[in-house]
């Protein structure tokens, strides 16, 4: 049983409120500024999970938004993307109030949902925040410490305000694991009947209103309908809480548990019946098919120790030593003589829980074959509140000249890898679309065009991306529906065996390994007489209505030709003599892990289109 000095300690850190408007204010508009500077691609997810589907939700299937196979075969709750489409929706609706023109109305079409993540981006700081006060008390400098860590992390500032799944998830992760009650200790010796008073209960539940109870449950559930995985979060929570408790709590928290995880289950189901069409469970499917089936490996496999020796690295940068540190003292294992004095036992509960979370979850996901960084993101906030106390010990008040020198200079490595990978790495691919776009509006003179008036013929664009699938975003950056786009397509072995799937080729290794881009090119594109320089344009025009011919060929020649240098010189032999010439190119990247990847964005136009 918790002494009365524990219970006071933690009444009073549950009692922080809601944050200083006057920081939230700040942060905010720090993300603002983070999402709408941030020019560089990271994971298509980004907009093939999120905004794809908004935009068709949005708009129409008219509006020609791509729609990837996991939302054909039910695999995504609806959710996410319908949080955008209302988003797209507010955003079309004052474009047309306001009477903005079309090149307009494409930009505040840009920004809204980056304005949307932005917000989740500032609440996952304040909360991070609020869960260190809760932890080290008001206004103390390790929450300070916290906070700085969270803002000055290139991993938030690079990915925080994107519209990925696990964007919004860790934001949810971290305001659920705030209201959560940590102090509801109670142990066997515990008085196992229902208590009868107010002072009993209170007694029983150190921490936390049953209101805030069902918020972090409300918000975990939510969790973990987006993203299944971010049931070991949980489930590393829920354990321990359920073990120490006494019966009473047990019953009061399973009780809450089943009454919130359906009700949050209900509200999916049925957005996602009004989605689909049909009664479906994608959490289970998702499972199914990416961990039963392996069809996740399809997309990559990594080794056992990926996110030891390169996802933490990644996720942490600068804060990774003093987190290592301070996930082996939170754990126990450090000279406690002195550090318990300025510690309550409540703290020390609460920043072991959430190292062994950290680890656990960093295990579990270690077991799956195909790992990503962003997967991690959930217990970023815990590792930089873990981190942050090593951060205080080390650059005390009066901290020592080179002492302040080596945060300084951690700090300065912050901002420039945040700069780099913000604004140069991988830029091109977004660059294109801006210019594609921008290419098409003044081609058909836009700008004198309402967004409420759709009365000038707008003529088609043509665009076909040699690339490998899902290098560029889509409609979300196209926007306008006249722009009519193809590209390489990678669909994953659905209903091949497993046996054969060592010999599955998708249509971009197809294209990139066999039979190769130019045989790709000659068995699925026109014939470069249909482009040649010279020649009879009505006999081209012949050619292309030559049954044979249809049969042949699948593509025709697009006026935009989009490639990344790396297939620059095959292209130019294969179109020799062609009316194709360069009329763009765009920096992507220095280097790339992906050699189909390397060097700039170049686009072909056709002369006289």
């Amino acid at each position: 049983m918790p002494s009365a000095s524990d219970s006071a300690k933690a009444t009073t850190l549950s009692a922080t409120g809601a944050p200083p408007l006057a920081l939230f204010a700040l942060l905010l508009a720090f993300r603002f500024v983070n999402a709408l500077t941030l020019r560089t691609f990271f994971q298509p997810d980004e907009f093939f999970q999120s905004l794809e589907p908004a935009w068709q939700l949005a708009f129409g299937e008219t509006s020609h938004a791509c729609i990837t196979w996991e939302w054909k075969m039910l695999l995504r709750s609806s959710l996410h993307p319908a949080l955008f489409a209302a988003v797209y929706r507010v955003a079309a609706l004052l474009a047309a109030l306001g009477g903005l023109s079309l090149p307009a109305r494409a930009e505040l079409l840009l920004a809204a949902p980056k304005l949307t993540q932005a917000v989740m981006a500032a609440l996952l700081d304040c909360y991070t925040w609020k869960l260190a006060e809760k932890v080290h008390g008001r206004g103390s400098r390790t929450a300070l410490a916290t906070l700085a860590l969270s803002v000055c992390s290139p991993w938030h500032w690079f990915c925080s305000t994107r519209t990925l799944s696990n964007c919004l998830e860790t934001t949810i992760t971290v305001i659920a694991i705030y209201y959560w009650p940590w102090h509801w200790r109670g142990t066997a010796s515990d008085s196992d009947t229902r208590p009868k008073d107010k002072s009993q209960i209170a007694q029983h539940q150190h921490l936390g209103s049953l209101p805030e109870l069902r918020l972090s449950l409300l918000l975990a559930a939510l969790a973990c309908v987006l993203r299944p995985t971010n049931a070991l979060v949980w489930l590393s929570v829920f354990v321990p809480t359920l073990w120490q408790a006494s019966k009473w709590l047990r019953y009061v928290l399973v009780r809450e548990i089943l009454f919130c995880g359906s009700a949050v289950l209900v509200c999916s189901i049925m957005s996602d019946r009004l989605y689909y069409g049909v009664w479906t469970l994608p959490p289970l499917r998702f499972l199914y098919f990416n961990i039963a089936q392996s069809l996740a490996v399809f997309y990559g496999k990594n080794r056992a120790d990926y996110y030891f020796t390169e996802g933490l690295p990644l996720l942490l940068t600068t804060a990774l030593p003093f987190a290592i540190v301070g996930v082996w003292q939170s754990l126990g294992f450090r000279n406690t003589t002195v550090a318990a004095p300025s510690e309550s036992a409540i703290q020390r509960s609460i920043l072991q829980r959430l190292a062994w979370v950290s680890i656990l979850v960093t295990v579990a996901l270690s077991l799956i074959s195909h790992k990503e960084v962003r997967f991690l993101y959930p217990i970023l906030p815990f590792l930089h509140l873990i981190a942050a106390k090593q951060v205080s010990s080390f650059l005390p008040p009066h901290a020592s000249l080179s002492r302040k020198a080596v945060i300084s200079i951690l700090f300065a490595l912050n901002l420039l890898l945040a700069g780099y990978v913000s604004q140069v790495h991988q830029r091109g691919v977004i660059d294109v679309l801006s210019y594609i776009r921008h290419k098409h509006e003044t081609r058909n003179g836009m700008s004198e065009i309402s967004s409420t008036s759709y009365d000038r013929q707008i003529s088609n664009t043509t665009v076909g991306f040699l690339m490998p699938c899902h290098s560029t975003p889509w409609r979300s950056h196209l926007v306008h529906p006249q722009i009519a786009a193809w590209a390489l397509t990678c669909e994953p072995p659905l209903g091949v065996p497993l046996s054969e799937r060592s010999t599955y080729l998708d249509e971009a290794d197809e294209f990139y390994i066999k039979p190769g881009p130019v045989a790709w090119l000659r068995s699925n594109m026109e014939s470069t007489d249909t482009i040649r320089s010279g020649g009879s344009r009505s006999g081209q025009f012949w050619m292309m209505q030559d049954p044979k011919h249809k049969r042949k060929y699948k593509h025709e020649w697009p006026q935009n030709l989009v490639f990344f240098e790396q297939l620059e010189d095959t292209l130019r032999k294969h179109l020799d003599g062609t009316r194709y010439s360069e009329c763009w190119r765009g920096f992507n990247s220095h280097f790339h892990d992906d050699h189909r990847r390397v060097g700039d964005v170049i686009v072909w136009c056709l002369d006289g289109v």
